[in-house]
């Protein structure tokens, strides 16, 4: 089934987006490996993996509405330490919130309800899982401090 064009480059553009988020993740999650912070490492691993859903589930839908996906990545702005890593994260989730709110926009103007309700669980994701996550630890590190964090996440 052929896509509109419109629509077809916007989820070529957000598989982009997934899989840049997928690589930022699976960096940081094996830098707080290599770090000792297993806790991080398992929940950052778990995120990889369901940017790598999020991103197949773009590409079965280009390859339906018969259109070539580019499966090169968005750069990636990983951090270096542990709060610069987690508000990289919280960043790039913001702009994946942004993008697929205007993707599901620009689905329902036309009339391409499946693409839609696939972002629209996609987003249902990143804001209350993903996003909602980072947020926490972020505040968590302001309320207990930095060493206290760290040493919860061994």
């Amino acid at each position: 089934m052929q896509g509109q064009a419109e629509v077809v480059e916007y989820l070529k553009d957000l598989l982009r987006g997934e899989l840049a988020a997928r690589d930022q993740y699976f960096l940081h999650s094996r830098m707080y490996q290599d770090w000792g912070f297993s806790k991080l490492y398992e929940r950052l691993n778990h995120e990889m993996e369901e940017e790598t859903e999020h991103a197949d589930a773009l590409l079965q839908r280009i390859l339906f509405l018969e259109a070539t996906p580019d499966m090169t990545p968005k750069a990636i702005q990983p951090g270096a330490t542990v709060p610069d890593m987690l508000r990289a994260d919280l960043k790039l989730e913001y702009e994946v919130r942004e993008a697929l709110s205007k993707g599901m926009t620009l689905c329902e103007k036309h009339k391409d309800y499946i693409s839609r309700d696939m972002l629209g669980l996609q987003l249902k994701d990143t804001e209350e899982d993903h996003a909602y996550w980072l947020e926490q630890q972020l505040g968590l590190i302001d309320r207990v401090g930095l060493q206290n964090y760290l040493q919860s996440q061994a």
